[in-house]
């Protein structure tokens, strides 16, 4: 089968699309043909060495969409849909016209959804259920959305809504206020982080509840927009890694901050989640994932750099079978 490889760490020059035999399943496991993948920054970060837990030979990739070619009888034509943190980082992942992982760790594909669709959801969806589970988003609460133009803050603008959440995302331009907008949501254009809190305030008086800082740069001026005994979920480091916060207004207004990390979950896991978040495709309360760039395989590792350069957005590599 093709695949792309990595037998080292450190740069993209040692991503390579080559034949390598297909994977043959565990006791437990099955094997999928991939329709589509997921490529995601965290994919390219690992190929360049920022997981110091990845082993090496391996195939990267956490995201994908398929049918079981292999597996127990009641599985195998299933077309189904996964992702998971062992998924290229220990375990050979889904960049490849074939995977093998454990059978509780895939999730019936949502037949709302194409497999390229279903492709898209993955890390930026279970990622935002993750951080609107642990913060506390449920119907009524009033969110901000920091970075809803990415593919986590379009995701969780999506299950906020779904959820019943009053939700804001916050963005930079114009352009991407009038996106969000056409998709029914209410937008902040917010050119610089200091002006963050007098934004909210006029959005939600006394703060907001929760705030969901998808970019990392915004994490002292969240302190300042929050309610009383608001939340703040962060899933990316400031620049450098560190930030000094105002720890005195942070306890006065009893606030909280939590840490959100999709690595924390394995593709058992992250099954569970899927099957919950496809329940809101198939009821028709989630819209399907849009504004993803699909890219044939044959052209995965210059999508690897497209990525590392900077290129905007959700990518799906579709396999030519």
């Amino acid at each position: 089968m093709q695949a792309l490889r990595f037998d080292r760490t450190g740069d993209l020059d040692a991503l390579e699309s080559k034949e390598v035999t297909a994977p043959e399943p565990g006791e437990n496991d099955v094997v999928v043909r991939v329709v589509a993948s997921g490529l995601n920054p965290s994919d390219v970060k690992n190929v360049e060495g920022a997981f110091a837990y990845t082993t090496v030979p391996r195939t990267p990739g956490r995201d994908f969409s398929g049918v079981v070619s292999r597996g127990p009888a009641e599985l195998v034509g299933v077309a189904v849909w996964g992702t998971g943190k062992e998924l290229g980082f220990v375990r050979d992942g889904s960049h490849a016209e074939y995977i093998s992982l454990p059978r509780t760790g895939v999730s019936r594909k949502p037949e709302a959804l194409g497999f390229e669709q279903a492709a898209a959801v993955g890390v930026p969806y279970t990622t935002a259920w993750s951080a609107f589970e642990r913060s506390g988003v449920v119907a009524g609460t009033s969110v901000i959305v920091i970075g809803a133009a990415g593919a986590v803050g379009k995701a969780a603008m999506d299950l906020a809504t779904w959820r019943g959440a009053r939700a804001v995302g916050v963005v930079r331009r114009r352009e991407q206020a009038t996106v969000l907008e056409g998709h029914g949501h209410h937008s902040l254009v917010v050119e610089h982080p200091a002006a963050l809190a007098d934004e909210v305030q006029a959005a939600y008086p006394g703060g907001a509840e929760v705030v969901f800082d998808t970019t990392g740069a915004y994490l002292v001026p969240s302190i300042a927009a929050l309610a009383v005994e608001g939340r703040i979920a962060v899933i990316a480091p400031p620049p450098g890694g560190t930030v000094e916060l105002p720890v005195l207004a942070l306890y006065r207004k009893g606030g909280v901050i939590v840490g959100i990390n999709s690595l924390l979950y394995d593709s058992t896991q992250c099954a569970k989640m899927l099957d919950r978040i496809g329940a809101g495709f198939e009821e028709g309360r989630l819209a399907p994932p849009a504004g993803f760039v699909v890219t044939p395989f044959s052209k995965a590792v210059e999508t690897y750099r497209a990525v590392k350069s900077g290129g905007a957005g959700k990518h799906v590599l579709v396999m030519g079978h």
